[in-house]
């Protein structure tokens, strides 16, 4: 069901002619016992009743609201312009926020790609755009978009690897803009039917679950330590080359290959050691 957008009468105005006219019946029926004319009496006491029902079809829309009216349970339309409205008073009129809303998910404990246990929230950012939608397509839209984000959230998160252990594969924790536009889709399909449209959505915790936490901090000082090793043995290793290259270019020794052996060994050890190289001075015997 798509939303009907229809006028309304301003309110004020109909306010004042509808209080006019119900003094003027209060008279007339005062007037008409006075006189004892009967049909004066009848005409305005109907006129009051009249008066008196319609006052029901007053109703206030704020800013960023819409009003849904139904007639004895059917659709008719949708008011958004603001202030006191009225319509008819025998429509029903029930109250849609249109403004721009949040909530934080809780922290759901899921399995991500890998199969590792993880806690992950969210931040969603929405909004109402069809008010008919999110009257009548679900029983109360607020609860629908909080179950429908976990569950987004989840689906989400199990598709993706907490780290990234392959070049160009999207992971939860390094790829921030991919993973919450992903999550954004997620939510957009599942929420249209209501009526509503996601503005924003972000990951706001992201952690391994407290029982593998301490083994997969290890693993990663594990995995920091091994590239850490990779780039010096690679700076080493053309360290080594651009030396051999300077010495042989300058001509200053010349080194056959087991000397040339010892040498890389040599500069290896000194440039890949974690602690600084001591000088070992060999001293000979004075006496």
């Amino acid at each position: 069901m798509k939303e009907l957008v229809i006028r309304s009468w301003p309110g004020i105005p109909v306010l004042i002619l509808v209080l006019a006219l119900l003094a003027l019946a209060v008279w007339g029926f005062i007037d008409g016992v006075r006189s004892g004319d009967g049909m004066q009496l009848t005409i305005a006491l109907v006129a009051a009743i009249v008066l008196l029902v319609s006052l029901a079809g007053f109703y206030m829309v704020e800013p960023n609201q819409a009003a849904v009216l139904t007639l004895f349970g059917k659709y008719v339309g949708t008011v958004k312009e603001q202030g006191l409205r009225w319509n008819n008073p025998f429509f029903s009129a029930k109250k849609v926020s249109l403004r721009v809303r949040n909530f934080e998910s809780g922290r759901l404990k899921v399995n991500e790609l890998d199969g590792s246990p993880i806690e992950i929230a969210a931040v969603i950012v929405w909004k109402v755009v069809d008010s008919a939608e999110a009257v009548f397509n679900v029983d109360d839209y607020e609860s629908f978009v909080h179950v429908q984000s976990e569950a987004a959230i989840r689906a989400m998160a199990s598709s993706h690897p907490y780290d990234q252990h392959e070049d160009g594969q999207i992971s939860l924790r390094s790829h921030a803009a991919e993973i919450s536009q992903h999550l954004k889709e997620q939510l957009d399909e599942r929420l249209t039917t209501a009526g509503v449209d996601v503005l924003e959505a972000r990951i706001s915790h992201l952690a391994y679950a407290p029982e593998i936490a301490q083994a997969m901090l290890q693993r990663q000082q594990a995995n920091a330590v091994i590239a850490a090793r990779t780039r010096i043995v690679e700076g080493a290793v053309s360290m080594v080359e651009m030396a051999l290259e300077q010495l042989k270019a300058k001509g200053v020794v010349e080194l056959d290959d087991e000397r040339r052996a010892h040498m890389v060994s040599n500069l290896l050890v000194v440039l890949c050691s974690d602690r600084a190289t001591q000088p070992v001075v060999n001293t000979g015997s004075l006496y």
